[in-house]
């Protein structure tokens, strides 16, 4: 697994023609090692912390909730690490989740459209919203904060609207369930199995391909990369696109889960899926980050709200402690950008 640390871009990017060149510094590496090794700490003391306060924390029943509940935020924080990565933001993944999954629900269930097609739908639902953001972003050059929340708005609004604010269930299509909650692999759901296939493809387009340098160009000195002639505004477009096809995959795998759409989920799940990629070491200011570090950010972020449900710990305080760890995660990564810069 440790395979899947990528390499950012920094700032020292090559002007004058080709393609910008990613070079990291021994500090950078050693710093990156050590938030990732944190993470993984944090997430190993939470779960002595949780079996000790709960016997029921530590049953197969109970992991196997966590993994199909980190199932569906690390799809999501798997594209928002990209987008992020560039130095944006999206806030707009969790609404975006629910009409992607809603939009499923049309599409098998009032269309009566093959399982294949209408996943394929749900899917390229939540790219449309990508791409959209996208184009807000680099062509009206509008702030990543602004777009995405009107877009977060705008699907929240459709979901309702599209469903008739009724769930939309899915007991008449077969198959359909087994998405989540079926098994390929005995003993692992089969929404686990897709993130983890979704990491590697993750991995593979951050770290091999041209998406992930100029992914990372782009959140290191995305002047500089325009300057070395790259075209930033459509690759920009092209990483929230492919942001909001993890959603569209997100929106699919929670309503196989729930066995419906439920038009009124989503809000929430954009803050817990940003918090795991800043929880896994990618900077907010971007430039730096790693699909590993999402995934144990993801798994930390799973296992924290599960340990607090399991404990009887009252909702409002639940969102208290999870609002403390959002502010730790931040406060944590603006302290490495200072010492970075000193």
């Amino acid at each position: 697994m440790t395979a899947m640390n990528a390499t950012p871009v920094t700032d020292q990017t090559r002007v004058g023609g080709g393609t910008p060149e990613p070079r990291r510094s021994a500090t950078s590496f050693l710093r990156a090692q050590i938030q990732q090794s944190l993470a993984f700490a944090t997430l190993v003391v939470l779960l002595v912390f949780f079996s000790f306060a709960s016997s029921n924390f530590f049953t197969w029943s109970n992991i196997s909730g966590i993994l199909l509940s980190t199932a569906v935020i690390g799809i999501l924080a798997l594209g928002t690490t990209f987008v992020i990565i560039t130095g944006g933001i999206d806030l707009s993944i969790g609404t975006g989740m629910t009409l992607a999954a809603v939009m499923t629900g049309i599409f098998l269930v009032n269309l009566e459209l093959p399982l294949m097609v209408g996943v394929i739908g749900g899917i390229l639902t939540g790219g449309l919203m990508g791409f959209i953001n996208g184009f807000n972003i680099a062509i009206l050059r509008l702030p990543p904060f602004i777009a995405t929340l009107a877009m977060m708005l705008i699907a929240q609004g459709l979901a309702l609207v599209i469903s008739g604010v009724r769930p939309i269930y899915f007991s008449s299509v077969v198959g359909f369930k087994d998405i989540a909650l079926g098994f390929v692999i005995p003993g692992l759901p089969n929404a686990v199995l897709i993130l983890f296939v979704l990491a590697i493809l993750a991995y593979v387009l951050l770290s091999k391909t041209l998406l992930g340098r100029y992914t990372f160009a782009i959140g290191s000195n995305e002047e500089a990369t325009r300057l070395s002639g790259v075209d930033t505004r459509k690759w920009k477009i092209v990483i929230y696109t492919v942001a909001g096809l993890f959603t569209g995959v997100a929106g699919v795998v929670i309503g196989a889960r729930l066995d419906s759409a439920q038009p009124q989920l989503g809000t929430g799940y954009e803050l817990q899926a940003i918090a795991a990629v800043i929880i896994g070491g990618t900077s907010l200011l971007g430039g730096r980050g790693s699909i590993l570090g999402t995934l144990i950010g993801a798994l930390i972020m799973s296992v924290l709200i599960n340990g607090l449900r399991i404990m009887s710990i009252q909702t409002e305080w639940q969102n208290v402690v999870i609002g403390v760890v959002i502010l730790i995660a931040v406060f944590t990564d603006a302290l490495r950008q200072r010492r970075a810069a000193s």
